[in-house]
């Protein structure tokens, strides 16, 4: 639970700390309009006009020069009266004023309060809260406009749509089981199952759109696999721009994993690099080896590279290939391209591979390529076109919505149990329910709004 009480008057800087040329102080709750007379020693501003005012501290003394602005309830970010302060960015004379509003009974605010008690007086419902944060955040415009997207609600409409459609299914459903007597068997209508497999359509549309959110707002993994000597750690030191990983002629020279962040174009890519792929030498390697696969299983891309002065076919890949985790695209890198004499198509070899490009980490050439491919993968191009910002117990809270609608067509296969399938379509609806906040734990709300920043 968090401290404090909704029923308090909260106060925060809402701007970035340090020094600036503007600075804001906002206060919200049922004591706004009388902290707020004490604070400018005059009548509050008329609702929304932005009016020069002198900010005083509770001995009268004046503090500051500003714009104060008033929003009157339910017309404002929380909901409840609110009062905007716009000084100068001193964090001394901005501390001055929080003091001066504690002093005539308000509360400081926690981290994420104030879209808190928005979310609280249903001014946004939990994913738009959530892509409040999402947009502050934003490491690239690409990220920016997939929250801006979710903010304004186009995720809480995805989802909207998705529960409706399994509400008309129970509605069908639970109509079976209150009419038994009716000559009308529901359970073996047609029109059912194609609504089911209509509901089956929309989770795969709704889950690339959150896969593509969760990318842009948290980055990709991506694991750099492939035989001993291949060039994985050059091409690691290569992505990151220094040496994070020692590199020499040894097969075998990388024996655990290795992790850089870096950002391509504002967007993380976390690159994990790991042991040759081979039959071990020792129970070092074997540790080694058994950590790069665990690796690949939780990546979101492997970039397989194959030494291509000495397997211009990838062998080494279709020999690996059927170890690969099953799931995890694999782009096929043909690295040291400056060392042979190949004619440049050996890109083209059908390798069975997501994407297949030549480089050398050694050189840089084919890098550029290579972070273009990767910015595609981590939905660059998406983001301009309706992707929407999404969590990773968005993913999460879809799957197992997903699981459940499974569940239930299996269960009108199978047996046309319609209790039973009612009940999945429930479970179904309570998990879309946890995204938008319909459903939800009070330390789902602390966790969520925690990680907020002070002042938002």
């Amino acid at each position: 639970m968090r401290s404090g009480s909704s029923t308090d008057t909260i106060v925060a800087v809402a701007t970035a700390p340090g020094r600036g040329g503007v600075g804001i102080v906002r206060i919200s709750g049922p004591d706004t309009r009388r902290i707020g007379k004490g604070l400018l020693s005059t009548a509050l501003p008329e609702p929304r006009v932005a009016t020069l005012s002198r900010f005083h501290d509770g001995a009268g003394a004046v503090l500051d020069e500003g714009l104060a602005l008033f929003f009157v309830a339910p017309h404002s970010y929380t909901g409840e009266d609110v009062l905007e302060l716009q000084g100068h960015g001193g964090p001394v004379v901005l501390e001055a004023l929080v003091e001066s509003a504690v002093a005539l009974g308000a509360r400081r605010a926690t981290p994420g309060e104030f879209t808190q008690r928005a979310f609280l007086n249903d001014k946004l419902d939990l994913a738009q809260a959530e892509a409040v944060a999402d947009l502050i955040d934003a490491g690239s415009l690409a990220a920016a406009r997939a929250a801006m997207r979710s903010l304004q609600g186009a995720f809480s409409t995805q989802v909207h749509e998705l529960t409706e459609a399994i509400i008309e299914l129970r509605m069908w459903v639970e109509a079976a089981i209150d009419f038994p007597e009716e000559e009308i068997d529901f359970l073996a209508d047609r029109a059912l199952s194609t609504r089911l497999s209509a509901l089956r359509e929309r989770f795969v549309s709704i889950m690339q759109a959150a896969r593509q959110g969760r990318v842009l707002r948290d980055g990709m993994t991506v694991v750099i696999a492939g035989r001993p000597n291949a060039g994985k750690s050059s091409l690691l030191n290569a992505l990151a721009g220094h040496e994070a990983a020692i590199v020499t002629p040894i097969a075998g020279t990388t024996r655990d994993v290795l992790r850089e962040l870096i950002s391509i174009d504002g967007m993380p890519l976390h690159i994990v690099d790991t042991a040759g792929l081979r039959e071990a030498g020792d129970v070092v390697e074997a540790e080694g080896i058994r950590r790069a696969r665990l690796a690949m299983q939780q990546a979101d891309r492997v970039l397989f590279v194959v030494d291509a002065t000495t397997d211009p076919r990838a062998e080494s890949f279709s020999e690996e290939k059927a170890r690969l985790p099953a799931g995890v695209p694999v782009t096929l890198l043909f690295n040291k391209i400056d060392a042979t004499t190949t004619d440049g198509e050996i890109h083209r070899v059908e390798s069975g591979a997501d994407a297949a490009l030549p480089i050398s980490a050694k050189t840089g050439a084919g890098l550029a390529a290579l972070r273009e491919h990767l910015k595609r993968c981590m939905g660059y191009d998406a983001g301009q076109v309706g992707t929407v910002s999404a969590r990773a117990r968005h993913l999460e809270a879809l799957q197992r919505a997903e699981r459940h609608a499974e569940e239930a067509v299996r269960q009108l296969k199978d047996s046309r149990a319609g209790e039973l399938v009612a009940e999945e379509l429930r479970a179904a609806q309570a998990a879309l329910g946890e995204i938008t906040g319909e459903f939800h734990a009070d330390d789902l709300l602390g966790r969520i709004f925690g990680s907020f920043c002070i002042g938002k």
